[in-house]
């Protein structure tokens, strides 16, 4: 059960603003009026989202290829194990394939996006390019010819059009949804991803039952396929400001600096990255801790799965209605607090089994929600605090960070258990998760109470008089004798 941010919209998914904002942050870098799409006149109620024909396109071309990416998590590994016999170093780098792509092209592929004045070609050919490596599973081994090297070499090339695609995908929302509208498409994006979270390994497993695990690969190829093919249909003009490049190294150290000098952006980089380092350190752990030490039933860890994603949807309700009303920032102050709960109520849980379950239930269902509308909140204020022509670069400062460290963190999580056992390496990810707050609420985001002004008082008559006396001599002095 996974508590990290990086699989989230608002890090490596495309991230929204709204401009109904009621806290004063930072002031905000210049924005791009090309940037967004027409506006309706003055008085004119904007249609909801999902009567807006191209957000309906891009969600479901979104929402289709992350599911077929949920069921090769598991049809991948699946083949190799099962048909390639492959061994545990392996397996170890098949897994780290699909980050590698971050860590080496990250960082260029936003400095490639900020270099564009169209996003959607290059979001089309990555889903294409994706598509072609994933149906080379399914072909390779009808031929006989597949082995634990390709996987690998496929694993990576899908990695690399998916950085491309999400350096492009977070600027490209800009030109589809009005900016008062982006954070309630965050939201809808966001209970698509946890729909999938939760569906896309059981349809997984039944697709493996059904067609074997080489073959149920064929779905993430449908899925990219199709993905591909909506966008297409997408009509709304796009007109980027293009950032003017000097070259790939000044690019990128231009999207560093503004990502860590920026005071708010900073502040989400921070929270992001310790986030991700202690929930990274909690998943290593996790299982290990649920059967052994808690004795959770294996069926019932997917339930608790299930409900965090139950959670996820009613977070992405709330998340829309709240933000409407109060703000981004106060959403995402309130909800960082509570970040550490489950991680906290795991590592004190005692008693029955009842009683255990039934805390779990109830913390993986908030927390659940509260992760949607912490990222949904942090990816729009994100989009909100930068400059057109650098989000590509911001939004891949910040995914390359966030997504770097979760290796770090899974070390940590693992070496520490080995010395201080796994209650206190739960206790300690709970404390670490925690100090995210620090970051959210020492930053510009936290509202500063304005201090009242003195009333006007009343002038002494004495100085009154002495102001007289003084004019008056002046007076005669200048006079004319």
């Amino acid at each position: 059960m996974k508590r990290s941010l990086h699989n989230s919209p608002a890090l490596a998914e495309p991230a929204t603003a709204s401009s109904d904002t009621t806290i004063t942050t930072s002031t905000p870098l210049p924005t791009d009026l090309n940037a967004t799409p027409p506006t309706p006149p003055a008085g004119t109620p904007l249609p909801p989202l999902r009567k807006q024909r191209d957000y309906r396109l891009l969600w479901t071309a979104r929402t289709i290829s992350v599911t077929g990416s949920e069921v090769s998590k598991l049809a991948i590994p699946l083949t190799a194990v099962t048909l390639l016999t492959a061994s545990p170093s392996q397996m170890g780098i098949l897994t780290a394939a699909a980050s590698v792509p971050v860590l080496l092209f990250g960082l260029q592929s936003g400095a490639i996006a900020d270099r564009l004045t169209r996003h959607r070609p290059l979001m089309i050919a990555c889903e294409l390019v994706s598509c072609a490596a994933a149906i080379t599973i399914p072909i390779a081994w009808l031929l006989g010819v597949l082995n634990v090297i390709w996987l690998i070499a496929v694993a990576l090339v899908i990695g690399a059009a998916g950085v491309l695609f999400k350096a492009a995908n977070f600027p490209h929302l800009a030109a589809v949804v009005d900016p008062s509208q982006r954070t309630e498409a965050m939201a809808g994006f966001h209970a698509s991803y946890s729909v999938a979270s939760v569906s896309g390994p059981g349809l997984a497993g039944l697709l493996v039952q059904l067609l074997t695990a080489p073959l149920a690969v064929l779905a993430e190829a449908f899925a990219f396929l199709t993905s591909a093919l909506l966008l297409r249909t997408i009509r709304t003009p796009e007109n980027n400001t293009r950032a003017p490049s000097k070259s790939m190294w000044r690019d990128v150290v231009e999207g560093l600096r503004t990502s860590v000098t920026h005071p708010v952006l900073r502040a989400l980089l921070g929270a992001g990255v310790t986030i991700n380092f202690f929930a990274m350190a909690y998943t290593a752990v996790y299982m290990l801790y649920m059967l052994n030490t808690l004795g959770i039933p294996k069926a019932l860890i997917g339930v608790l799965i299930a409900l965090s994603g139950a959670g996820g949807l009613l977070g992405a309700w709330l998340t829309s209605r709240l933000s409407k009303r109060y703000g981004e920032n106060r959403v995402l102050l309130i909800s960082v607090i509570f970040f550490p709960i489950e991680i906290l109520a795991v590592g004190l849980l005692t008693g029955p089994l009842w009683w255990k379950l039934s805390l779990l239930a109830l913390t993986s269902t908030i927390t659940g929600g509260i992760v949607v509308a912490f990222a949904t909140c942090m990816g729009a204020i994100t989009l909100r605090e930068t400059s057109p022509e650098l989000r590509g670069r911001v939004n891949a400062t910040t995914t390359f960070a966030v997504q770097g460290v979760l290796a770090l963190g899974g070390l940590a999580g693992g070496f520490l258990a080995e010395l201080l056992g796994l209650r206190p390496v739960i206790l300690i990810c709970a404390a670490g998760i925690a100090l995210s707050t620090i970051w959210i609420w020492a930053s510009p985001l936290r509202p500063h109470p304005r201090r009242p002004s003195l009333p006007d008082t009343p002038e002494p008559p004495t100085a009154s008089f002495a102001r007289s006396a003084t004019h008056l001599l002046e007076t005669k002095r200048h006079s004319p004798r």
